[in-house]
């Protein structure tokens, strides 16, 4: 492992994280409560197409595959780390490191769900569709965890494009193809990631600091990481306006809708510039921006909704304009 030169200021005590429900060893390692937002991405990218919306067999078998490749990278990602983990106060009583799970159990299982999520987007979604599942799977195990985690502060900004591929599994899935609206999804999903993340290693600055993981509170400090998180913050608002455009039908009213969503993300960040050093600002920041992007992909499907495209500004006017000769008729 690399390790990067550490801040050398006086940290505070790890801030307190709830203690995880116990699961299943098998299902532990799988990272369950990762899915579900993938997913919301994935759904999010889908109603990006003309094609939305999807028939039921197309999204089940989309939204099922995709849940395989997450939970086949949640184990490969347990299997690489398993040593790290074993260190790490908050991940010692995982699976693997407790001994709950065997190395042999863990990489079968990632074995079967990598085979049968590709197998299941070939024959019931398309090719692309399991292309893409595969490489979120690749570019998260091998990407993020393997070469960037344990060498730079910017592990989390370049391999966040693991996590802001399912919106193109969920495009290609949909329409066979990539169009723009994917492509704005994926890339809110990469800028909205630093900030989200940021904010947990604030929480967890010295749990990684004990391992040599240069997250970017450990090299910089508590006030950088703020700086960033807002920066960051402030791209995601801006370019989180661009649905307005990519949408087919109803970007007006997603755009109206997203108001109030980016107003909270920015206040929040804000309040954790002015007291980084402190744990309640953080955890706020990170549960909101949770919230924010299961937001953002129920906007767009809202705005893709039948009562949302007859409200469409340009279909009214088109209506207003025949009144007239209706009348007169």
């Amino acid at each position: 492992m690399v390790s990067a030169p550490l801040h050398s200021a006086p940290s505070r005590p790890v801030a307190d994280v709830p203690r995880s429900v116990r699961l299943p060893a098998w299902l532990e390692v799988a990272k369950p409560r990762l899915i579900p937002l993938l997913l919301a991405t994935t759904i999010g990218g889908m109603a990006l197409t003309a094609a939305w919306p999807l028939d039921p067999q197309r999204l089940l078998a989309t939204l099922a595959g995709g849940a395989m490749a997450s939970a086949a990278a949640g184990v490969l990602n347990c299997l690489w780390e398993q040593e790290l983990d074993g260190r790490m106060q908050r991940t010692s009583r995982r699976a693997l490191p407790s001994g709950r799970l065997a190395q042999r159990q863990a990489f079968l299982l990632a074995i079967a769900l990598t085979t049968g999520s590709v197998l299941l987007l070939v024959t019931l979604v398309n090719a692309l569709a399991a292309a893409l599942a595969l490489l979120g799977l690749c570019s998260y195990v091998l990407l993020y965890t393997a070469l960037l985690k344990p060498r730079t502060t910017q592990n989390i900004v370049i391999g966040g494009v693991a996590g802001a591929i399912p919106p193109l599994v969920g495009a290609a899935a949909a329409s066979g193809h990539l169009g723009w609206g994917g492509w704005w999804l994926f890339s809110l999903v990469m800028v909205w990631t630093p900030a989200h993340f940021w904010a947990l290693a604030l929480l967890l600055r010295d749990d990684y600091r004990s391992v040599g993981i240069p997250m970017l509170p450990v090299v910089k400090g508590e006030a950088a990481t703020a700086r960033a998180i807002g920066c960051y913050s402030w791209i995601t608002v801006a370019l989180s306006l661009a649905g307005i455009l990519v949408l087919p039908t109803g970007g007006w009213l997603y755009g109206l809708l997203v108001l109030p969503f980016n107003g909270r993300l920015l206040q929040l960040s804000g309040r954790l510039q002015r007291s980084p050093e402190e744990a309640q600002p953080a955890r706020n920041l990170f549960r909101w921006s949770i919230l924010y992007l299961f937001g953002i992909c129920l906007l767009l499907v809202l705005a893709r909704t039948a009562p949302a495209s007859a409200l469409d500004p340009g279909l009214l006017l088109a209506v207003l304009h025949r009144l007239p000769a209706a009348a007169a008729a």
